[in-house]
């Protein structure tokens, strides 16, 4: 078996292929695409897989290319879906497939001379010369309308299973432009493969059954499995169904290591081979060691950190890891005030917050920051009493009556965090 297939097949990333697709692999330096449809200004990471899919085929000595739809964008891919989608403006697209560009030139290797080199390529500058009766006359004649029905993406839009409204005719050719994507990336960049999420199968076949009826060609398809969380719930979205992005200005760093942390046992067992590029050896020592005391949870914390720095650096990941640390217990004041804006009001989501004048908060006895001037508690009496009772930290610190602020205090300049007890929180904001 080809080695780049035998690593998707132990990593659990293998749904499907054609026939000689792995001869294919063997053959020769074999290249091979995956599409991205700007539906946003980033992927988020649903799109993880994906991107891993064209690293992973990269290392295995193969080229990879990244299609950016700003053609297919347009129209919006009916795969999976119950309803159509709005169409976004032209100049709206156009950013969105800017912001994907850029964000996927960070995943693969687009230096150097070598024959496996990354490309990025936007469908849009070979469809947007293209006319209609050109495309019906020279694409469309080589599917039978009966072939484009038998696909479950159409027949699941007009059994039952989809909206009342079944599906307009622009859904229904995406199909046709998704395949001329393939046969124009065959003639033109040798492209031998598509590869994409399982419910792309359709797709993707309607590309090799055009570059064979137009070009007499032969092409091949390869799919992932979609991931599921291990309940069967759906993975990637947040309870309240917010994406995770990959852009830092719509997920935080915090936010987003938060999330891996979070998986369950099963699920970073799975999520370790599927979203890390950690040797069989090493994820299999890390799954043994976690059985032997899953309370510590390395294998969370290993899966966080390698996805982490992946996606957003070393120095984010340490960012994440310091405020994490900060939320359980286990860190400094100095590491705390060493925290920007953002991942402190990300840690600390949720908590009263009371804006007051630096000359309120720097130099005032904490007595009466802690009642008259923050209202954090009701009175100076309570604020004697928490206090001497040992219950009363700024910053995670303990203090006692002769306590005062000052600049250097100042969390990212701005915040003082105050705190009774283990779970009460209050942050004043210094302005």
């Amino acid at each position: 078996m080809n080695s780049f297939i035998e690593e998707l097949k132990w990593r659990g990333l293998f749904a499907d292929m054609m026939p000689g697709t792995d001869e294919q692999l063997n053959k020769e330096v074999t290249t091979a695409y995956i599409g991205f449809d700007p539906t946003a200004d980033s992927l988020h990471i649903g799109s993880l897989i994906q991107i891993k899919i064209l690293a992973h085929f990269q290392q295995h000595g193969h080229k990879p290319i990244a299609l950016v739809g700003g053609a297919t964008g347009m129209i919006g891919d009916p795969s999976g879906k119950s309803a159509e989608r709005n169409l976004l403006d032209e100049a709206t697209l156009l950013h969105y497939v800017d912001c994907l560009k850029n964000q996927l030139s960070k995943f693969l290797d687009f230096e150097g001379e070598g024959a496996n080199k990354a490309e990025l390529v936007n469908n849009y500058d070979w469809m947007k010369n293209i006319s209609f009766l050109d495309f019906a006359k020279n694409v469309g004649k080589n599917i039978t309308v009966n072939y484009m029905m038998a696909k479950d993406s159409v027949k699941k839009r007009f059994s039952g299973d989809g909206s009342a409204e079944g599906m307009s005719f622009t859904e229904f050719t995406y199909q046709l432009i998704q395949g001329y994507d393939f046969l124009h990336l065959y003639q033109n960049n040798n492209v031998k493969l598509q590869m994409g999420g399982s419910d792309q199968w359709g797709n993707i076949t309607t590309g090799t059954e055009l570059i064979r009826r137009k070009a007499q060609g032969e092409a091949f398809a390869l799919t992932v499995p979609l991931i599921t969380k291990a309940d069967g719930s759906k993975f990637g979205k947040s309870e309240s169904g917010e994406n995770y992005w990959l852009d830092k200005k719509k997920t935080s760093p915090y936010k987003f290591y938060q999330f891996w942390l979070n998986a369950t046992d099963d699920d970073a067992e799975r999520f370790i081979k599927f979203y890390t590029f950690l040797s069989k050896e090493e994820i299999e020592a890390l799954i043994e060691e976690h059985k032997t005391a899953p309370h510590e949870r390395k294998l969370q914390k290993r899966l966080a950190e390698e996805v982490t720095v992946w996606v957003h650096g070393r120095e984010e990941y340490e960012k994440a890891l310091k405020a994490s640390e900060i939320l359980f217990g286990r860190s400094t004041a100095e590491d705390l005030v060493s925290l920007d804006e953002e991942t402190f009001l990300e840690v600390f989501d949720g908590v009263p917050q009371k804006e007051l004048p630096k000359a309120d908060v720097l130099g005032v006895s904490i007595v009466d920051l802690l009642s008259e001037k923050s209202g954090f508690l009701k009175s100076k009496s309570e604020a004697q009493r928490e206090i001497k009772g040992n219950a009363i930290s700024v910053n995670k610190e303990k203090v006692n009556e002769t306590y005062t602020a000052n600049e250097s205090d100042l969390i990212d300049g701005t915040f003082l965090l105050l705190q009774k007890g283990k779970k009460s929180y209050f942050i004043v904001k210094a302005q």
